[in-house]
């Protein structure tokens, strides 16, 4: 069985914690009833703080969750730590330094391996952009710039779409000057759900987020709507 992967532009239990219809929708789409959840917050360099708010609010989920540190390694054996998972939760932060630590560290061929197997690769905000061929972020302070994600899914990213001033505008702009290819905007409280790269629904948190198809057409940005599924807290 293959997995899918649920890219969030925003939400899940760091951004809306009252409302955990978005970790849920994840959890439903593993392999298992009661899945094994492992918490990677790789791209805010494993912060404390991060850690402890995915325990509290898994730990009130049907799952059993872990996390893996790469700044302090649990484990000799990272490949059956991750591949004994049925969740992989991406959690948000500076993109390009985390993709730098995981091909450090070998988890690309990893977590590719880990989709192939049926488990579900989730994220918010890094943990969407990673999955992608390319995205955005503002890695570097001030500005919105190209990343190259791992390819897992094709086109490209930008998370937090509505919700930050710079996002949007600086997609456009990467997207008009040829640097990004087209893509999906993913606002705070939408996630794509994908499967073998191709989109099987939107679904939403909120009542105001939406996620929208992304392309240049004869030198104007068109953007595109998605119909979408508003979750039940």
């Amino acid at each position: 069985m293959a997995g899918s992967i649920v890219a969030m532009g925003g939400g899940g239990f760091s951004m809306e914690p009252d409302n955990p219809a978005l970790d849920r929708y994840v959890l439903a789409r593993a392999r298992r009833e009661h899945p094994s959840v492992c918490f990677l917050p790789t791209a805010s360099g494993d912060a404390g703080d991060y850690i402890v708010r995915f325990y509290a609010a898994f730990t009130a989920l049907p799952c059993s969750p872990t996390h893996l540190s790469l700044f302090r390694l649990p484990t000799a054996d990272l490949a059956s730590m991750i591949l004994a998972q049925d969740v992989l939760y991406v959690g948000g932060g500076n993109t390009r330094s985390m993709l730098a630590v995981w091909r450090e560290w070998g988890l690309v061929d990893l977590l590719r391996r880990a989709l192939e197997e049926g488990v579900v690769l989730a994220g918010v905000s890094a943990g969407a952009n990673c999955w992608f061929e390319q995205a955005v972020t503002d890695a570097v302070p001030g500005r919105m710039s190209l990343v190259a994600g791992l390819g897992l899914v094709g086109g490209s990213c930008c998370p937090h779409y509505a919700n930050q001033p710079l996002r949007r505008p600086g997609y456009h702009r990467l997207m008009r000057a040829g640097e990004i290819g087209p893509g999906y905007g993913i606002d705070d409280g939408a996630a794509l759900h994908l499967v073998d790269g191709a989109l099987r629904e939107v679904v939403c948190s909120r009542e105001e987020a939406y996620a929208y198809r992304v392309e240049v057409v004869a030198g104007d940005i068109v953007e595109h709507r998605l119909p979408r599924t508003v979750l039940d807290h």
